[in-house]
């Protein structure tokens, strides 16, 4: 696909190779059979910059591995109130933490050679009510002239039409003021015709001076070159076993293992429920997330908004991690909502009850009510109602949880884990003990929203920095 697209832009009177990129925003999320890792959310728990760099190297590696001269958007917002629908991409409400994971930005692009010329861009291979698309003073003045940035800025998708309320009600203004702010590439997904047309004309007339076209084009054509694009425009397919490679799934399993937050851990700390014996004559596995890739995963996973079901890529879900990791003696039952009268007359050992949030991304994720869906609160009360059980709740931000932590014997906080969930099994059965501590404050109500760590008002249900351990 890339290489046609290629061939395409080479064809054209200058021959000016064209820059293909990807939204790789927990692995090379958009391919089937790349390994997804954990949304940052839960990276963030793990506190580990070097973690995160491995991940950035293997994400790059296999978006190399399609063939993509590759382009990368790492996410480094700090989430102040998990109501947004965009809380996953964020590592923290703690400033320190995210600033600290930037790491990944040198495992995506590479290190800075030893003898790096200053002021080259390097690639191997709501502020005051300003929207940030005009915002010449941000973008030109602090960013390109004060901090000497030498890449190029590219919009958000639509990005010029919203800059304007309604989107779209003066288009050619929008050009004008995105173009006039430094804006040196501009996603539009639809009408380019309209945009091409309107920045010709503001050009020809003096609107838009020729120097920041020129100021756009030296900043694109120099990151080409930099990146050896004009020597080697077309797909490199010599690194296509790295993809899903056994290695990288490894890591992100390992990074499952460390993102985990346990919760609560028995009614007292010397009647520990976990971790749970993998010999037992008979154990149920319930709930909606249990036996789901596309929950596991969450949003911008193959689709925008993710999916649901077991056919989107390839991975391990945690009811397949259990059936690994258990004694072969032992037998697994699973029903993703039992009725209270099932699991009373199941005689089981223990449950593992796992339930969460759908798949979203973006604005379609903003909640008021952050619940977990149903059926997954009957799930619990039926299950855990009537014998031992640690529910895994996975999902992109702290929900409420609160009605129903009494009445659990252990919770964890397992966020969106991505392909590998035998991750969540090797801590779950002691392989590996529990380490992470939030990197979110958990709150009782969503009343209470936005709390975060040092608000005067703060009394959360579990707090920033929480996290129960284990030994393996």
């Amino acid at each position: 696909m890339v290489n046609t697209m290629q061939k395409a832009s080479l064809s054209t009177r200058l021959g000016i190779p064209m820059i293909y990129g990807i939204d790789a925003v927990h692995g090379h999320n958009n391919v089937y059979k790349a390994t997804i890792f954990p949304h940052n959310i839960g990276l963030g728990v793990t506190r580990d910059p070097n973690l995160v760099k491995r991940i950035g190297e293997a994400t790059a590696l296999e978006v190399r591995a399609t063939g993509i001269p590759y382009v990368f958007a790492p996410c480094i917002a700090v989430c102040r109130d998990p109501r947004w629908g965009r809380c996953y991409e964020s590592y923290s409400e703690d400033h320190k933490i995210v600033q600290m994971m930037t790491e990944i930005i040198t495992g995506l692009q590479g290190g800075l050679p030893v003898h790096s010329k200053k002021g080259v861009p390097f690639v191997a291979g709501n502020w005051n009510g300003k929207k940030m698309h005009a915002n010449h003073d941000l973008v030109t003045d602090f960013l390109k002239n004060k901090l000497k940035f030498r890449g190029f800025v590219i919009s958000d998708w639509q990005g010029l039409d919203r800059i304007t309320s309604p989107p779209h009600a003066n288009y050619s203004y929008s050009v004008e003021a995105g173009v006039g702010a430094g804006i040196d590439m501009v996603m539009v997904p639809y009408n380019f015709t309209e945009f091409i047309d309107d920045l010709t004309y503001q050009v020809k007339n003096n609107i838009i001076p020729m120097s920041r076209i020129d100021d756009a084009v030296k900043r694109i054509l120099r990151v080409k070159f930099v990146m050896g694009l004009f020597e080697n425009p077309m797909a490199d397919n010599s690194l296509v076993n790295q993809l899903g490679s056994q290695e990288h799934r490894e890591l992100a399993r390992e990074a499952v293992r460390k993102s985990l937050v346990l919760l609560k851990n028995g009614e007292s700390a010397d009647k520990p429920l976990l971790p749970l014996p993998k010999k037992a004559t008979k154990i149920l596995v319930a709930g909606t997330h249990a036996d789901n890739l596309g929950y596991q995963c969450g949003g911008w996973t193959i689709t925008w908004q993710g999916l649901g079901g077991n056919d989107l890529t390839t991975g391990t879900t945690i009811l397949q991690a259990v059936k690994n990791t258990v004694d072969s003696s032992t037998q697994v039952v699973y029903s993703e909502n039992p009725d209270a009268g099932f699991v009373k007359s199941g005689e089981f050992s223990y449950a593992i009850v796992v339930v969460g949030e759908p798949p979203y991304a973006e604005t379609y994720g903003d909640s008021l009510n952050l619940t977990i869906s149903e059926p997954g609160p009957t799930t619990i009360y039926n299950v855990c109602g009537s014998v031992k059980c640690v529910v895994v709740v996975i999902s992109g931000r702290p929900v409420v949880v609160q009605p129903f932590v009494s009445s659990v014997d252990a919770l964890v906080a397992a966020w969106l884990p991505g392909t590998e969930g035998q991750g969540v099994a090797d801590v779950l059965f002691g392989d590996y003990g529990f380490t992470g501590k939030l990197a979110r404050t958990w709150f009782k109500t969503v009343d209470q929203l936005p709390m975060n760590v040092g608000d005067p008002h703060y009394d959360p249900l579990f707090p920033f920095g929480f996290g129960l351990t284990t030994k393996p």
